[in-house]
């Protein structure tokens, strides 16, 4: 398996985190967790399936996955070549302007934001690409095409910005008081720059935050009551929500 980062030109960075090239050679499910930012991808070899309880759908070749606040289960039947496009917390609205909150918990066809047609001359020149630098110059150029002159919110920023700082655990109260804005104006704005609402998106944020340290924590009791959860029964459902598996387990599988 190969998952090679790439920072993005300086033109994009404002807007897209990071490029990864996804390589693997057989056949594979694996999951993918929640995170506060979407993902688009573009395959130029093999093809991607989203697995449910219900069915297996197979995803087109270039397309996005919005917010989640569940994870998803992908599988390949045989080798898979991905270009992803990790987008900032508000960039994609630099690229379209569809509201973002209509992606959220959904994996769709890049064509309901982009022409089909530049889509299809993207995918043409991806096909005949042989080197990674080669395939992240089509997708920048796909991208800088598509790019808006449009100021970002600076509100939302802020609220973003506090919200990481508390990892995770403000109150949305807070951010209220705090940014002198109402409930609903805020989360209008919010949802429709970022793709959740605040609470979802703080949410997610605290999930990551446990993430990151559980491997080295002692303990899963004082893990939760390090990042807020009221109680061991709350820290154990939204985990489980988040991963599928209680924390225990998940920290037995790293």
């Amino acid at each position: 398996m190969r998952f090679d980062t790439i920072i993005p030109c300086r033109a994009l960075q404002p807007y897209i985190r990071h490029f990864v090239i996804f390589e693997n050679d057989v056949p594979l499910h694996y999951k993918v967790y929640p995170a506060p930012g979407l993902v688009a991808g573009f395959q130029y070899k093999g093809l991607l399936h989203r697995l449910t309880e219900q069915h297996n759908a197979t995803l087109t070749t270039a397309g996005i996955t919005g917010i989640t606040d569940q994870y998803m289960v992908f599988g390949t039947n045989g080798p898979i070549g991905t270009v992803l496009v990790y987008f900032t917390e508000t960039g994609l609205a630099h690229f379209t302007t569809q509201p973002v909150h209509e992606l959220f918990n959904q994996c769709i066809s890049l064509d309901s934001l982009f022409s089909a047609a530049h889509l299809r001359n993207t995918e043409e020149q991806l096909f005949s690409a042989h080197t990674d630098r080669q395939r992240i110059n089509i997708i920048e150029r796909f991208f800088l095409a598509r790019l808006k002159d449009i100021q970002t919110d600076r509100l939302i920023l802020e609220a973003i910005r506090m919200i990481y700082d508390s990892k995770g655990t403000i109150r949305i109260k807070e951010l209220h008081t705090k940014l002198l804005i109402s409930q609903s104006p805020l989360e209008k704005r919010f949802r429709r720059l970022v793709g959740t609402s605040p609470k979802k998106f703080a949410s997610i944020v605290r999930f990551n935050a446990v993430m990151t340290t559980m491997k080295e924590h002692p303990s899963m009791t004082s893990l939760g009551f390090e990042h807020e959860f009221f109680d061991q029964a709350h820290f154990i459902h939204s985990f489980k929500r988040f991963t599928g598996e209680t924390p225990e387990k998940f920290k037995d599988s790293l």
